[in-house]
């Protein structure tokens, strides 16, 4: 799989929906040559249709899938390590496993594999750009968000480690923290598909942020000269002053 001879690929995972969908838009609009990945194929393929990206099946949580994404490349120039998410809001005294195990799995490990497995074409690139989406759940803890915070403060770890190593290298590493973003599903499955509870996240807030506004912060970052590294942008809507701080206005 290899883009034209002057379009740069972009690598985006859980590119089915919200963020990494929007992403993948941005960019085929910048002019990247954009590999839509996520594990529902047939929304990706809906995708590919719409704006011309390759849509290609990848579980980050499976080694070998991750290994297939890559040995389908003739080259990578950027990365947007997407593919995350938040399951259960339970306090640490009555945490289950499962949601931890698979929170860390898919947000620290599956950046990893990913990472691992396309670095070498980043930075055969001669300009490679590595974007981690993490969260602002990895920059402050709250209440029920232990195990989505532990998850996160990994990963935001895993990026600043990647730059150190990297340094003298040609590739770029920045970290995007999205705060409040209402997308369709991310509450949803955090709630295990309880929309009343999901919905009652965004009450009253006004202008939540959405999914193309962090795909306008990751286009800005990969569109950088090659020179300039954004290590970190937290990106909030201006209704969040804090995880715990949101202002929000009476629901009629």
């Amino acid at each position: 799989m290899s883009g034209g001879p002057d379009r740069r690929i972009a690598v985006v995972t859980g590119a089915s929906s919200g963020i990494g969908a929007a992403t993948a838009r941005r960019l085929a609009a910048e002019g990247f040559d954009v590999v839509a990945a996520a594990r529902r194929t047939d929304r990706l393929q809906a995708l590919a249709s719409e704006t011309g990206c390759r849509a290609v099946t990848l579980d980050v949580t499976d080694a070998a899938s991750v290994d297939a994404l890559a040995g389908r490349l003739e080259s990578c120039s950027v990365l947007v390590n997407n593919a995350g998410g938040a399951f259960g809001l339970d306090p640490v005294a009555s945490a289950r496993d499962e949601d931890w195990q698979r929170m860390y799995d898919v947000n620290v490990l599956g950046t990893m594999r990913v990472t691992r497995a396309l670095l070498p074409l980043l930075v055969a690139s001669g300009d490679g750009v590595i974007v981690n989406v993490t969260s602002t759940a990895g920059h402050a803890a709250y209440e029920g968000g232990a195990g989505y915070n532990a998850a996160k403060y990994a990963q935001r770890a895993m990026t600043e480690a990647l730059r150190l190593e990297l340094c003298g290298q040609p590739v770029r590493v920045t970290e995007i923290a999205p705060g409040m973003v209402a997308t369709d599903e991310f509450s949803l499955v955090r709630f295990d598909g309880d929309a009343e509870r999901a919905k009652a996240v965004y009450a009253g807030v006004p202008g939540p942020l959405v999914a193309t506004d962090i795909a306008d912060c990751i286009a800005w970052v990969v569109t950088r000269p090659w020179h300039v590294n954004i290590d970190s942008m937290i990106v909030r809507p201006r209704a969040q002053a804090a995880a715990h701080k949101v202002h929000r206005e009476p629901v009629s």
